[in-house]
Parts: C-alpha cells; structure tokens; sequence
C-alpha cells in the first residue's frame, strides 16, 4: 500500500512575520558561475592573477559541457559586483552568501605567495555588502580546486591537499574576518566526491577507479574542514566573535510504500547522502550502513543545509543510477510523484525540507541550521520573450511553498536560523552550462549581461518589507 503524500501538505506562508526578528533571509552564488574574469587563451593570464581552476580546464575540455559553454565570462560579477549589491539591497535582502575562488588567492593552490589583488576584490567585495547594510556569508570551497594542486599532488586525492587548505583557510580568516562573521568551509563535498571522483560529470572528471576515489576525496575533505575549524577556532574566533560550519546538501528520501525494504532503503539513501558527511563531524564515524570508521573530528558552529526537492525511494537489488557510489545504496528514485508538481528532474515538495528539518534536529541535537541553497530552475530557450522568462510563477510557488515548510519547521522547534535562494542571478550552471536558469534577477547573455528582476525576485521584495499585496514594479 503506497503512502497518501497528499496528507503532507504545506501550508502557504503569510509573511515575513511568520519567522523570527532576527531570521536572515539572503541569496546565493558562487565563484566560478558568476565571476568570470577567467581567460584560458594560450599565452594569456587571468584578470587580477587568478590561476587556472580545476572547472577552468575542465570546461575547456571537448563534450564535458552540454552547450560547450565556460565560466570564462560567465555574468561577470568582477566587475559588476558593485552593481549586484545595489540590487540585491535594493530587493531587501540582508545577507549575500558567495564564494572565494581559492586560485584567485593563491594562483597555484600552494600558498606560498599569496596574490594580493584577490585579496583586494574580496576586500571590496565584502565593504560593499556592508555599505549596503548586508552581512556576508563566506564560502571557502565551492568545486573550484586549483588546477595545479590536481595536476602536481593529486587534489583532493592526496592527504597533502589538507594542509593546502589550512594555509588557504587561514589566510582568508585573517584578510576577511575582521569583517566577515559566518564561516563556510565546504560545499556540497558529496557533490564533489561523487560527481568529481565517481561518474566524472564535474570537475576533475574522473571515473575510473569509482570503488576507492569518492571516499578518499570525501575522506581529505573531511579532514581540510577539520583543520580549518580548529585554526578559527584556536586563533581567530575569540577575537572577531564568527561562527564558522559546513553545507551538505540533500534531498528528502520518502519510502515508496510502507514495505520495510523500501523504508529501509530510503533511510539508507539517507545515510550515504547526510550521514557521510555529518556523522564523522557530530559522532566521529560513518554511518554503519556504510561500514566505515573515522576518528574524532571538531563540531561546527551551525549546519548548512542546500535542498531543492524530495525523492520517493523503493529497495532495488541493481540500480538504474550511474555511478557505483548510486549502485550500492541499493535502491531506485520512483519518477513520478503524487501531489508533487513536476519541474524536469525537480517536484516541488515543500513537506520533504520540514521532515528533513525535523531528521536533522533529533539525530544531531538540534543544531543551528542555515538553509543555504533553496531554488529551482527554468530551461533556456532562445525562442522564449524576455517578457515571459521573467513571469516565472512557478518559482513564486516553489519559493511560497518551501518557505512556508521552514517556517513550520521552527514553529515544531527546528533551530533554523537563515534562508538563501538559490541563486540571485541566472548563471553558469556547471556541465549544464547556460541551458539553465536558476536566478531570480534574468541575466541577458545576448545584450551585455544586463540585469532584469523576475516575477519571483519582486516576489520577494514585496515578503521581505512586508507589503506582500502591493505591487512593485522593476525600473
């Protein structure tokens, strides 16, 4: 007999009210999708000295891209961050979760000359949000390994990359954290364990030996994140009073049925995607479904928490899934969902973030909670008016229904503390390239990059300054 889903509906929420005073509601990007700056012509170097990232050789790299696009340009952030701020700002957000490009800190990942015109543009960066009124949220990894620290020692498959990553931590905790109080050392390490060591869809692009790879990639960054925790921790938090964590992302897993197998199996899905990463930090070993240990690792000051949907889960002996990280956990993601409005490889489910939400508070005591990446996207089709590319209502639903889920969540006791849609602008979206929009705010690749607000980014001023039935229009 299958679940009734229908029972788990969310309520629509009302208003910014319906959070707590202090709530932090923020948008999100990161480095390499934004940026830009980027010039792999031979013979060439990068705007303000940065080095080639891993993502820089791999989009250069023939059929790795689906439209055979790069960042190189991206929606240049560079140089229009001053720009963004301003709208970001001007849309009510009081927070601006964004990443450092590691090689445009240090050029060859080592850290042994750091590049000083990097440091200058986060540096303006940063004044900037606060000229604004808004808090940054640093992100010190997001995918774009160095290029050279992959070639020379192996990137994160090596033990040295965790040394590596402490100089490169450090570095920004001094340049930055006078001013920067919320710490991110990681992102999504599942996403690169598996994507980057296993199937070879991201950056590096290996899979040929799937078996060892994502769990020694996983295991270094474990490791890098504990070392960068402990140096704040030992050197920097007591002075500039921050707070530094992890974002691991995840989708909910709902058994199919209420047979045993399939919950079983949904836990287990659970456990390979969460329990990887979270496990070692909050208990010191790896879940046992998957039969690893790891010794002691430092705790974190809150979670990051990335979720764009939620999976129906059946047992399976073999597994459709690319990939052997998919193939043993044993399992297949049911396609169609009941009550679950469909977007592509996206349903719109927002009970899946609160049962989450709920999971996290009663096997991790409770922690302070961030929702760091919450969103979803639209295809690119060239043939589509501007005027419709921005009418996007289905991302006003998305964006109502999942907000809504948080709230409750903190109404049931969740201590979640911040919200960040993903993403503020259209982007480069990985090995998807510029196929997908994830922005609220379109971004013109055709007409000079030029920024037009949608439906969802209005949306979302009229919640934040609480006049939800007024009407705003763009200028």
């Amino acid at each position: 007999m299958t679940t009734n889903f229908m029972d788990e509906e969310v309520p629509s929420v009302v208003s910014c009210k319906d959070f707590p005073p202090d709530f932090v509601f923020g948008v999100a990007t990161i480095a390499y999708q934004v940026e830009g700056a980027n010039d792999m012509v031979e013979g060439a170097s990068n705007e303000g000295g940065r080095g080639d990232s891993i993502w820089d050789v791999f989009t250069h790299t023939e059929g790795k891209i689906k439209d055979g696009s790069n960042g190189d340009i991206a929606v240049d952030q560079y140089h229009l961050y001053k720009e963004d701020v301003e709208l970001m700002s001007k849309l009510g957000f009081g927070a601006y979760r964004f990443s450092v490009s590691w090689s445009r800190i240090f050029p060859d990942g080592l850290g042994m000359k750091v590049n000083e015109e990097g440091i200058t543009y986060y540096n303006n960066l940063i004044n900037a949000l606060l000229d604004q009124g808004m808090q940054p949220y640093l992100t010190l990894y997001h995918w774009d390994l160095p290029s050279h620290l992959h070639e020379s020692i192996g990137g994160w498959l090596s033990d040295k990359i965790v040394k590596y990553f402490a100089i490169y931590a450090e570095t920004c905790f001094a340049s930055f954290g006078d001013r920067v109080e919320h710490w991110i050392t990681l992102n999504e390490p599942l996403q690169t364990a598996v994507n980057g060591y296993d199937d070879g869809t991201f950056a590096p692009g290996r899979s040929e030996n799937s078996s060892t790879e994502p769990y020694l990639a996983a295991h270094h960054q474990l490791l890098a994140h504990a070392a960068a925790v402990s140096i704040y921790n030992k050197k920097y938090k007591a002075q500039q009073g921050g707070e530094i964590g992890i974002v691991a992302d995840c989708e909910w897993a709902e058994a199919f049925s209420d047979k045993m197998e399939d919950k079983t199996a949904a836990a287990r899905r659970i456990d390979f995607h969460f329990g990887w990463f979270l496990d070692p930090i909050y208990f010191g070993d790896y879940p046992k479904t998957m039969r690893e240990e790891l010794g002691d690792l430092l705790p974190v000051d809150f979670l990051g928490k990335n979720h764009y949907t939620t999976r129906l889960i059946a047992h399976a002996t073999t597994s459709p899934d690319p990939g052997q990280f998919y193939r043993a956990q044993h399992l297949k993601r049911i396609a169609e969902y009941p009550g679950g409005e469909a977007i592509e490889w996206l349903y719109i489910v927002p009970w899946g973030l609160r049962k989450l939400l709920k999971y996290v508070a009663q096997k991790y005591q409770n922690p302070k909670i961030y929702i760091t990446e919450n969103g979803m996207d639209d295809e690119e089709d060239p043939k589509t008016l501007l005027h419709e590319m921005l009418d996007d209502k289905k991302r006003v639903r998305y964006y109502k229904g999942y907000l809504a889920a948080v709230s409750q969540a903190i109404k049931d006791g969740e201590d979640v503390r911040g919200y960040f849609a993903w993403s503020f602008v259209d982007n480069f979206e990985w090995a998807q390239g510029y196929t997908k929009r994830f922005g609220i705010v379109y971004v013109d690749y055709k007409n000079g990059l030029s920024r037009h607000p949608k439906s969802s980014a209005l949306w979302f001023s009229r919640f934040l300054k609480g006049d939800e039935g007024k009407t705003i229009k763009e200028d």
